[in-house]
């Protein structure tokens, strides 16, 4: 495909969650989200300071056999896991770059390297992007995986040019609670986050955002993207289920009155957990680019904090070391 094509999009009909130019998100005010003022006021007010290096401590294990029903998950860094089920192999808003931003040179820098090699993935047959913020869709890595797999990837409405104008040809948008089937039986659907999506000065909430529900034969699996805490979570349940697996975010939460609108805390994430009634939780988008005040290892220590005043096992919800794989 040349470079540069697009495709014509047809209209988008006006939802409860898009009003004929923009999405928006019906659990909230728009007026309560961050504007650019309130990004300087976040920066003025400082953060702490974090690591410049870090050193990953979990061990790849991506050759693993899988039974039947069996899941294997390895966490590479921030929103990015390796889903493997018996027939296929998954990634999550891939994320290789070393910083995130336009272009890879402005933005956020890495403080560690992704848990698993880029060139040591095993044959990808699907990813599936949440939002186009430049921490979930990374132009340069999706490139460089169309390269080596040449895989179907899946993104919300609004998208599909963008991905398409990187000479990616297998892509598919999707709708909230839209659904497609994939692979052996494999059945996933697109489901609403509280978030927004952006990538430059005029293109805010042009696009959509979610997360998806991965049916695969008698496991269930749920990746929430991005976002903050709200009823979705509650209503996911109420329409799809109760997944066995959750990934959740649990990182880029302070300051409140700027990240309560788009990211949820520990504490809120335990509270989507128990929405969500999901066997077993795991947290992510923390510890690996600097997005807000909190600090370096905070969100895991006020994850264990929410789940003790909560009376929530600490089994129930846990975080991996970047490059660790559990088989679930």
């Amino acid at each position: 495909m040349v470079r540069g094509k697009t495709w014509r999009r047809p209209r988008i009909p006006s939802s409860d969650h898009f009003d004929g130019k923009r999405f928006f998100n019906p659990t909230i005010d728009g007026n309560l989200f961050p504007g650019l003022s309130d990004v300087f006021r976040m920066l003025r007010e400082g953060r702490a300071k974090w690591p410049e290096h870090v050193e990953n401590k979990g061990v790849p294990r991506l050759d693993v056999e899988l039974g039947r029903d069996e899941i294997a998950l390895t966490f590479v860094n921030h929103a990015t896991f390796l889903i493997q089920l018996p027939h296929l192999n998954i990634l999550t808003d891939p994320m290789w770059s070393d910083k995130v931003g336009p272009g890879n040179v402005a933005g956020p820098k890495r403080v560690r390297a992704p848990g698993v090699e880029l060139e040591k993935l095993p044959d990808i047959d699907l990813v599936i992007i949440s939002h186009n913020h430049y921490d979930h869709l990374d132009v340069r890595t999706l490139k460089k995986l169309n390269h080596m797999f040449s895989p179907k990837v899946l993104v919300p409405l609004g998208n599909k040019n963008k991905i398409i104008s990187i000479g990616i040809e297998k892509v598919q948008e999707l709708d909230w609670w839209e659904s497609v089937n994939f692979g052996g039986g494999t059945h996933i659907t697109f489901t609403p986050t509280q978030h927004s999506s952006r990538r430059g000065l005029f293109d805010r909430d042009r696009s959509l955002w979610g997360g998806y529900f991965i049916r695969d034969g008698k496991r269930s699996l749920y990746f929430d993207g991005d976002g903050a805490y709200s009823t979705h979570y509650a209503e996911i349940k109420k329409r799809l289920g109760s997944p066995d697996i959750a990934l959740l975010g649990i990182g880029a939460y302070l300051p409140r009155w700027f990240m309560k609108p788009i990211h949820m805390d520990p504490r809120e994430a335990v509270a989507a957990h128990k929405d969500l009634g999901a066997k077993l939780s795991i947290g992510m988008h923390h510890g690996t680019f600097q997005l807000s005040s909190e600090g370096f290892d905070q969100p895991p220590k006020d994850l264990k904090k929410a789940l003790e005043t909560a009376g929530v096992s600490q089994d129930r919800f846990i975080t991996l070391q970047e490059g660790e794989t559990k088989i679930c």
